[in-house]
């Protein structure tokens, strides 16, 4: 009898609904606990970091003859005329405190500097805010110099900020894990950004918006490193920790987003183009001087209209596409191939070197953990970086890898795998 009435109170009408919600509120409190626990994605951030701060190197290191042309007092964009448009916009750019050209030189000078120590993994909390500001300084100080791919570097620089982009490749890793105790740097740092935030704010030269944001995120990281030196394990940390977890996961949430809106803003808009309808859009640019850097290669393949046509028609059905091939993996890394080779040929092609770069370290995002895992593996193998004093090349002591994750560890396991902490005021 009491076997029977179990069965018939299984079928009761509310019976599956009790359980469903159970399911759900037991499926709801695993993701929170995933969200709030840990920053996931650490080697997809990573890759971010370093690909975004080493096009913006890159491109400030070729354009550094003409400098002065594009964004300093030289350019015909002349400083009144951003200071009047940065009124207007509330746009922000520290060369609008002074029309000195020593003033631009350092900060034409702080934004490489910052680009190769973002790039490195040094102090990445607060080289990621100095990147932010580099960034935004050059680019609000004249800006029709830009195309689609500084605005691209323009979006990822504001969101680096928010990510934990330092966990993994990077000095703050190694240092991490070096259980190093004291830290000079960190302090120094932080005092150095306090004196020019002091400067600025006394001064009047931010709105009321950039201060806020500003003196939040100086105030946080004198916070993290008080926390980190006097309870490395008590709550104070560990609510520090949900915190930072749940802004970078917001943030990679964020990056990833902006990569599927470029792509499918460009695809649907391509397919609305009379060219891009009839297969011949990539024609023209091939032929123009501009667009041409080897003249013979171009020829060849706007010479051929069934290429030119296969081209035109599998870029709009890719950029279309990828959103909706996120749900299936293995499709999705197929097509993110062939982006990134995308891509790279229109940097060779067209001559757009950085506007490319820019857009496969957004790309960069989605790849897996897997091979970014197994990349990251060789690539310490190679160079070292990372190994402790005395130690060999044994696993798990490559530059600033996660430990315990094997080359073949699959995503969900690369995923889950603890990550060091970095300490002090600057660490990521």
């Amino acid at each position: 009898m009491v076997v029977r009435e179990h069965r018939h109170a299984d079928l009761l009408p509310g019976a599956a609904v009790v359980d469903g919600v159970t399911r759900l509120r037991a499926a709801a409190g695993r993701g929170l606990a995933r969200v709030t626990g840990q920053a996931l994605g650490p080697y997809q951030s990573a890759v971010v970091r370093i690909g975004f701060s080493a096009t913006w190197l890159f491109f400030l290191l070729r354009e550094f003859p003409n400098r002065r042309e594009l964004y300093g007092p030289d350019g015909p964009w002349s400083w009144d005329l951003a200071r009047r448009l940065t009124d207007s916009n509330e746009a922000f750019s520290v060369l609008m405190w002074s029309e000195s050209a020593v003033w631009f030189e350092c900060v034409y000078a702080v934004a490489v500097l910052a680009s190769v120590l973002l790039m490195l993994g040094w102090r990445t909390r607060a080289m990621s805010v100095v990147f932010m500001v580099g960034v935004l300084s050059l680019q609000n100080r004249s800006v029709f110099m830009g195309d689609g791919g500084d605005n691209v570097v323009h979006l990822m620089a504001i969101y680096l900020v928010l990510t934990r982009c330092g966990r993994v490749w990077s000095l703050d890793a190694r240092r991490a894990g070096s259980g190093a105790e004291r830290d000079v740097a960190g302090p120094v740092l932080w005092g150095v950004l306090g004196v020019v935030l002091a400067y600025g704010a006394l001064g009047g030269r931010f709105t009321a918006g950039w201060l806020a944001a500003f003196a939040a995120v100086w105030v946080v990281l004198g916070l993290w490193w008080t926390v980190e030196r006097y309870e490395p394990e008590g709550e104070g940390r560990a609510v520090l920790d949900v915190l930072a977890n749940l802004l970078h996961n917001a943030g990679m949430l964020v990056i990833m987003a902006e990569v599927c809106l470029i792509y499918a803003t460009a695809g649907w808009y391509k397919i609305q183009g009379s060219r891009w309808q009839d297969g011949t859009a990539l024609y023209y640019p091939l032929r123009l001087d501009y667009f041409t850097p080897w003249p013979a290669l171009s020829g060849v393949l706007a010479g051929s209209g069934v290429l030119v046509m296969l081209l035109s028609y599998g870029t709009v059905a890719v950029q279309v596409a990828f959103p909706f091939t996120l749900f299936n993996r293995r499709i999705k890394n197929v097509l993110l191939a062939v982006m990134m080779l995308e891509h790279a040929g229109i940097a060779v092609l067209l001559g757009l070197p950085f506007f490319s770069m820019a857009m496969i370290a957004a790309d960069a995002v989605f790849l897996p953990t897997g091979f970014l895992v197994w990349l990251g593996a060789g690539a310490s193998g190679r160079v070292g970086w990372g190994r402790g004093r005395g130690r060999g090349r044994g696993p798990g002591r490559g530059w600033g890898r996660a430990q315990g994750v094997g080359a073949g560890a699959r995503v969900a396991d690369a995923e889950v795998v603890p990550v060091p902490v970095q300490a002090g005021p600057g660490g990521g």
